[in-house]
């Protein structure tokens, strides 16, 4: 259990009292093959990005950004500072839990992708239609970029919403696993990136924003404060990243819910094979307790002071 747990906070940044703070990750080989930082000056569309005129493309930008914003309710500044959103109110009387799923893509993984491997998981997809489960994807600019019919099927889907994971995985403070440092003065420009690239797929975001390996502190609060989102991070790490046992990926995340929960999984196959096995025992386990599950924008409609 501490090695899966090890292995998921590479991927995902630690989830204890002091997560703001990044920390080092671990220096074995496994989280390597998933983080792969990307080099300086790396950029352009992954192998599954469109060509398309750059008026048709502007166009359906601007209809994304108008059909989910006002829509999408969001916490007010604290201090300031962009405000982090970590779980739900804490409700005996109607106990809900929002499974996330981060959709990471560097440049270095867009490139593997081009050799075959897969960094999206549409049995997992499939799994979450069948079973009719709400879920929130944050999703990097780079991944809506290699595989923008999945981004728009995903964002088309009443059960879904998507949100901003940056644009290509690069770390807001660090240390943070290996990622390769968003400089302060553009971290701003980097979480633009991202929408801009989701809207030029068709997407239309939620107002949410999820920093690459769950690493801030309050200096990074306060730079991006001006891209007016909320940060959302979790309470629950189902330690899904690398693992290839189902049952106690299942196990972990049944173990830590609690009513309000934000749980923190990966849409990606490659570095998170048994995730949709996962899901298929802990959803009817979670309902049969009593849970119900809602995207991330019902648990924060429901915040004390969140803005509608």
């Amino acid at each position: 259990m501490l090695q899966l747990l090890t292995l998921s906070l590479a991927a995902c940044g630690t989830e204890t009292a002091a997560h703001r703070v990044a920390v080092p990750g671990p220096s074995s080989a496994a989280p390597d093959t998933a983080v792969h930082a990307q080099a300086p000056g790396e950029a352009g569309p992954g192998r599954g990005a469109r060509a398309e005129p750059r008026a048709e493309s502007e166009g359906r930008a601007e209809a994304a950004e108008g059909r989910a914003e006002a829509a999408s309710p969001r916490l007010p500044l604290t201090a300031g500072r962009t405000t982090v959103f970590e779980h739900g109110v804490r409700d005996r009387a109607d106990k809900t839990v929002a499974l996330t799923f981060d959709a990471d893509m560097t440049p270095g993984q867009a490139r593997r992708a081009a050799g075959g491997e897969r960094f999206d998981n549409p049995p997992l997809v499939d799994s979450l239609r069948r079973l009719k489960v709400p879920a929130t994807v944050f999703m990097t600019g780079r991944w809506a970029e290699e595989y923008p019919d999945q981004a728009v099927l995903l964002d088309r889907d009443p059960l879904f919403e998507v949100a901003n994971h940056s644009y290509s995985h690069g770390a807001f403070t660090t240390p943070c696993y290996g990622l390769p440092p968003v400089a302060p003065g553009a971290m701003v420009r980097d979480i633009d990136r991202g929408f801009a690239a989701l809207r030029r797929a068709g997407v239309s975001p939620v107002p949410y924003f999820r920093f690459p390996g769950g690493c801030f502190d309050e200096r990074t609060l306060r730079a991006v404060t001006p891209a007016k989102v909320t940060a959302v991070h979790w309470d629950v790490v189902s330690g899904d990243a690398f693992a290839k046992d189902a049952d106690r990926v299942a196990e972990q995340v049944l173990g830590q819910v609690r009513p309000g929960s934000v749980v923190v999984m990966h849409l990606t196959l490659s570095a998170a094979p048994a995730t949709d096995a996962a899901v298929r025992r802990i959803v009817p386990e979670l309902r049969d307790r009593g849970y119900r599950f809602v995207r991330v924008s019902e648990l924060i409609a429901k915040t004390p002071g969140a803005m509608h």
